[in-house]
């Protein structure tokens, strides 16, 4: 009997024992894992576009000789800025000079006739009132003298088409711009009219960007602004990139967009007007263009980070609930601005995004986030889109504007 007490004893002991060794073993719960999360929030955003274009000028004029002569002297450097009015050649004048000096001649002969027309009309007026002379003779007299002012009248006239002849063997410059090669040396017979242009004067400063859109990007925008997703940015400043990647200093404005479509290439033509003071930009060279097209308010921007891709091209993101859990949300994104995605659909303002640990987590599991510390952003940053999407940048605050 104590034999079995005893057995019963340390059996009790060993059960009392091996309870406290588990208790001792037993791990203490795991921490929730620490994630950096953004916090989403409603912004407008300029939706702009990046095309491509050339270069022309914003006026060109050909140099006509307008009458006949032999180049005496050319009054200009080839390849260099003229005014508008300046003298560039100098024709052989000699013939026309003639020709005013004749026509003055003209002119004073005409003038003598009409004095001697004049007292002469006076004379009969009189003589006329004391019945000397008949009336018919007075009426005679009368138009000798409106015949004689006439002829003044048409001697005038030819002075100034022989003045005007001379002016023309000396041709000037129609607009101010900059002038090309001549065509014509010293020594060369010109025609009045001639087909061929004695040189060339483009005037770049401003200069034209034409560039060119699809018909079906422009229908898009504008069902998008009669939907009332977008609304016009009115007239944004347009942004021009050079062929080397670089951004031109002057900004451009948007000055017309074609009312046609072209036919060959189902693209519609703009043109946009660019200060171009240091003559960087030539006529017919290559360039790209940032054209704001219209703005979206309460627009959801989310860092790239945050969006995650399935092999089958699905977007998601990872989201911290109220209740400190992480949920996975199916995600539309259109383009990026930026470091970030433009959300379609999925997210809205106020969610909180996963953007750093998300390695350590999946959905349902609790997490401790942390907000992470915004990042300056240069002022004037752009979004750069590819070929067939359209690209968007914030809209300006009111200082930048």
């Amino acid at each position: 009997m104590l034999k079995k007490k005893a057995f019963v004893s340390s059996v009790l002991l060993a059960s009392v024992l091996l309870a406290a060794c588990g208790e001792e073993s037993a791990a203490p719960p795991p921490m929730a894992p620490q994630v950096t999360v953004v916090t989403l929030k409603s912004e407008p955003v300029t939706l702009t576009r990046e095309l491509p274009g050339r270069t022309n000028p914003y006026k060109v004029a050909e140099v006509r000789p307008q009458v006949n002569g032999i180049v005496g002297q050319q009054l200009f450097r080839e390849g260099g800025l003229v005014e508008a009015g300046q003298p560039l050649y100098q024709l052989d004048d000699a013939i026309y000079r003639a020709d005013v000096d004749s026509a003055k001649a003209s002119l004073q002969s005409a003038r003598a006739t009409l004095n001697e027309a004049r007292l002469n009309a006076e004379r009969i007026a009189k003589l006329v009132k004391s019945g000397a002379v008949s009336k018919q003779e007075n009426d005679s007299a009368q138009a000798t003298l409106q015949k004689a002012e006439a002829e003044v009248a048409r001697a005038k006239a030819a002075v100034q088409q022989a003045r005007i002849q001379l002016d023309y063997a000396r041709i000037s410059a129609p607009i101010g711009g900059r002038i090309g090669k001549s065509a014509v040396t010293q020594g060369a017979l010109v025609t009045a009219n001639q087909s061929a242009a004695l040189a060339t004067v483009q005037q770049l400063d401003p200069i034209y960007v034409d560039l060119t859109q699809s018909a079906s990007e422009l229908l898009s925008l504008r069902k998008a602004l009669d939907a009332g997703t977008l609304e016009n940015s009115g007239d944004l400043p347009v942004s021009i990139l050079l062929e080397d990647g670089s951004t031109y200093e002057h900004k451009g404005k948007l000055e017309f967009a074609e009312a046609s479509v072209d036919p060959s290439t189902g693209s519609v033509l703009l043109r946009v007007v660019v200060p171009n003071p240091e003559h960087l930009l030539l006529p017919g060279m290559y360039v790209r263009a940032v054209v704001g097209r219209g703005v979206r308010e309460n627009a959801i921007l989310v860092p790239q980070q945050g969006i995650a891709r399935d092999p089958k091209g699905s977007t998601s993101a990872m989201v911290v609930t109220g209740e400190g859990t992480v949920a996975q949300r199916s995600v539309q994104v259109s383009r990026t601005i930026g470091d970030k995605w433009l959300v379609e659909s999925g997210l809205e303002a106020g969610d909180r995004v996963i953007v750093e640990g998300l390695q350590k987590v999946r959905p349902g599991v609790p997490v401790q986030a942390a907000e992470a510390q915004p990042a300056a952003t240069p002022a004037g940053v752009e979004a750069t889109a590819g070929e067939d999407q359209p690209e968007e940048v914030p809209a300006p605050t009111a200082q930048e504007s």
